[in-house]
């Protein structure tokens, strides 16, 4: 046990705790150690305890509520304790282990560094310490061997016992007791025929443990305290357990030996009984006279008759000096000759062995002391009462008119003060003038504490009037009283109104924190949702499909951050929620809103459901852009697939038709023939064309403005001017601008809107 933990044994047992106080101080509890410790202090605890009766199991648990603390003090010492607090509560516990504690002080034990707080939490280490003092104090001081007492005793009793066994040689209570051979030696010189000491071995030690241990708990009815395997497996036992096992034999053989000495003693006293006779006569008559005196001066000592008159108190006085200087110094020396001849005799007896003188009944020393004190007692009594009437004479007037004087001041003072301090002005204050009202009520306290002495001057005042017997202590006793409970009430009142105003104070600046918290958060979260509500709002154009993908995207990974906000908005309306409530609960009058910001749980609630109501709108409105881009990617497809058939054939037939127009091959009617040819051809694909012309219009009205599937388009590719450029010498031919026409001699060829019409010249 760390000795910081220790409880000190007193001063006359300082050389046998010297050594353990040493090795505590240089090491922690070892682990082996304190099982050893639990289980041996155990085992002593409840060989006591047993016969009241009852047991522990856990050592640190069940002493923590003092109870059977208490009971193995009183077990163990034969006397009672305190009446023990039966309460469950801490304090209770506290209590009833403070007065086991108390009472091993009481026997001498000095008690450091440990309270009644530690053995109430369980702290084993201290726990271990208050039994092993108790073990100390009540099993192991008393011993006594040859001068040396405690644990020098002890172990040479131990020494001693067994000199004449062979392979035991006790040199401390440790290492010298692992074999075991110590233990059977006990037994076997007390009680042969309990033990075969020669059939033990050294190189056994577990089976001479047991052994030992198990004949002590069969017949001596010593506990089992250890284990046999405790001791073997352990390099260095512990010492306080093997101490507290051995004290158990010691007190078991030494019975006998303690009887043999006090017959010894009886007998010795009644050998010498006659030769004291005379002395004991001499002393009976001596007290006898003594008594005498002494129950003859007592009454007039105890005489309290007062007196009017100064005079008359100091003749009395001079009287009282006369038995001092005269009377009572004879008497003083009888007495002390009675106590030596007392002391002489008492001295013979007990030299020879006699029993103590014991006179007769109302003659003993302490009677004559006792009659003696009441003397002394009576002649305090009688000066103190000489000396204070002659003071009480003298003082009575002017203490009257100085409690009359500090009463009114006293009176001026409080008046008003009892409403001043019951006021409720708080109720409707702001932080601020808390703070404020704080101050003065501080103010008013110093103020309040100065005047503290002039109460206590009164009632003191008051008190020496009645112990003076004034005539009229009725009035002044209750002017008194009167004081003395307004000035309570005033405490009262103070101590209450400044509770009142420190609870007020944390309770306004709780709500403060709590607005100041709920500004912070709820300003960008305001900013959030304006934000949010007016993207949401926002119109947007898109012409592709992936702009709305991005779009809806964009869109999703806002809904995702929803539920978020949601916790962040119930988080703020908490703050709000968390304000109402204390204002509802202690009733909080309060003289404004938030001063921090303007944003009230309506706005936000308000604006979230908008949030909310929005998120859909948007989610449709995505869906149908959504829908629309894709039927116009469809368009897009459709008319380029067609597109990227009819641009080319168109281009071929172009190309075919001018080659016509500047070769000039045949006669006019075969070339006329051929034109009809791609005439009819034309015609046999116009419904193609008006297909095309179909899906155009749709996209047109779509207002698609691009088509990356194609790069031709009906106002460039395919309905594009034809522009022919003749030679020089042909100048039979013109190209028009808005449609595609080549003239020859006797006729021409138009191609407009996919339509090749041929016209005879006039």
């Amino acid at each position: 046990i760390n000795t910081k933990n220790q409880i000190h044994a007193p001063a006359q047992t300082n050389d046998y705790m010297q050594p353990e106080e040493d090795w505590d101080r240089d090491l922690l509890l070892d682990p082996a150690w304190e099982k050893q410790q639990r289980k041996t202090f155990t085992a002593w605890c409840n060989s006591h305890l047993r016969k009241a009766g009852t047991q522990i199991e856990n050592i640190e648990e069940d002493f923590r509520d003092g109870l059977k603390l208490m009971l193995l003090l009183e077990v163990i010492s034969g006397e009672r304790l305190a009446k023990p607090e039966r309460g469950k509560m801490r304090v209770h516990k506290i209590s009833n282990v403070n007065k086991a504690l108390d009472y091993i002080a009481s026997k001498g034990v000095k008690l450091v560094s440990i309270g009644a707080e530690e053995i109430v939490d369980g702290n084993v280490k201290m726990t271990l310490g208050m039994i092993w003092t108790i073990i100390l104090r009540f099993a192991i001081q008393d011993i006594s061997v040859e001068e040396t007492s405690a644990k020098e005793g002890l172990l040479l009793w131990c020494q001693r016992k067994t000199a004449p066994y062979k392979n035991v040689n006790i040199q401390n209570f440790h290492i010298s007791w692992k074999d075991g051979l110590g233990f059977c030696a006990l037994i076997h010189r007390h009680r042969p025929e309990l033990i075969d000491y020669g059939k033990l071995r050294k190189d056994d030690p577990l089976t001479n443990l047991n052994t030992a241990f198990d004949v002590a708990e069969k017949y001596l009815d010593i506990p089992k305290m250890l284990d046999a395997e405790d001791i073997v497996g352990t390099a260095r036992p512990d010492e306080k357990a093997i101490m507290t096992y051995v004290s158990s034999f010691y007190h078991a053989f030494s019975g006998a030996q303690k009887a043999e000495t006090a017959a010894n003693r009886i007998c010795k006293v009644l050998a010498v009984n006659q030769e004291n006779e005379q002395l004991m006569e001499d002393y009976e008559k001596l007290a006898s006279d003594l008594l005498e005196w002494i129950r003859r001066t007592i009454p007039w000592l105890e005489n309290r008759a007062p007196e009017n008159t100064m005079q008359a108190m100091q003749q009395k006085l001079e009287d009282f000096r006369d038995y001092r200087r005269l009377h009572k110094p004879p008497k003083v020396q009888e007495k002390c000759q009675l106590e030596i001849n007392f002391n002489t005799l008492q001295t013979k007896l007990r030299l020879s062995n006699r029993p103590a003188f014991m006179p007769s009944e109302g003659k003993m020393v302490s009677d004559i002391n006792n009659a003696w004190g009441g003397l002394e007692q009576a002649e305090k009594g009688y000066e103190e009462w000489l000396l204070n009437e002659i003071r009480r004479l003298e003082r009575l007037d002017h203490l009257a008119e100085k409690f009359r004087q500090k009463a009114s001041i006293h009176e001026s003072w409080t008046d008003g003060k009892e409403a001043m301090l019951q006021q409720k002005d708080y109720e409707t204050a702001t932080l601020s003038e808390i703070k404020a009202l704080l101050k003065k009520h501080e103010a008013f306290e110093s103020d309040l504490a100065a005047h503290q002495d002039r109460v206590e001057q009164i009632a003191a005042i008051a008190q020496e009037l009645n112990e003076l017997d004034y005539y009229d202590s009725p009035s002044v006793n209750a002017r008194c009283q009167k004081i003395c409970d307004q000035w309570d009430n005033l405490g009262a009142l103070t101590q209450k109104r400044r509770e009142a105003l420190e609870r007020t104070e944390k309770l306004l600046e709780t709500i403060d924190q709590l607005y100041l918290e709920y500004a912070k958060r709820a300003a960008p979260f305001n900013n959030w949702m304006e934000g949010a509500m007016e993207d949401l709002q926002d119109t947007f154009i898109v012409h592709t499909i992936e702009e709305i993908q991005g779009l809806t995207t964009a869109h999703e990974q806002f809904k995702a951050t929803l539920p978020d906000a949601d916790k962040e908005r119930q988080a703020i309306l908490g703050i709000h929620n968390e304000v109402s409530k204390i204002v509802q609960t202690y009733h909080v009058n309060m003289a404004g809103t938030n001063p921090y910001t303007t944003i009230t749980p309506q706005e936000i609630n308000g604006k979230w459901e908008h949030v909310r109501q929005l998120v859909p709108r948007r989610d449709q409105a995505l869906m149908e852009e959504h829908a629309r881009q894709q039927q116009n990617e469809r368009l897009r497809k459709q008319f380029g697939a067609q597109a990227n058939v009819i641009g080319p054939w168109i281009q071929t037939k172009m190309e075919e038709i001018g080659r016509i127009s500047i070769e000039m091959h045949g006669t006019l009617e075969d070339q006329l023939n051929h034109l009809r040819q791609y005439e009819k051809s034309i015609v046999n694909y116009k419904p193609k064309i008006d297909q095309l012309e179909g899906d155009h219009q749709q996209i047109q009205e779509a207002l698609i403005f691009d088509n990356k599937h194609t790069n031709y388009t009906m106002e460039v590719n395919i309905l594009q001017c034809l522009f022919l450029q003749c030679n020089a010498s042909s100048s039979d031919s013109l190209i028009c601008c808005c449609t595609s026409c080549i003239q020859f001699r006797q006729y021409v060829v138009v191609l407009s809107r996919f339509e090749l019409k041929i016209y005879l010249r006039p």
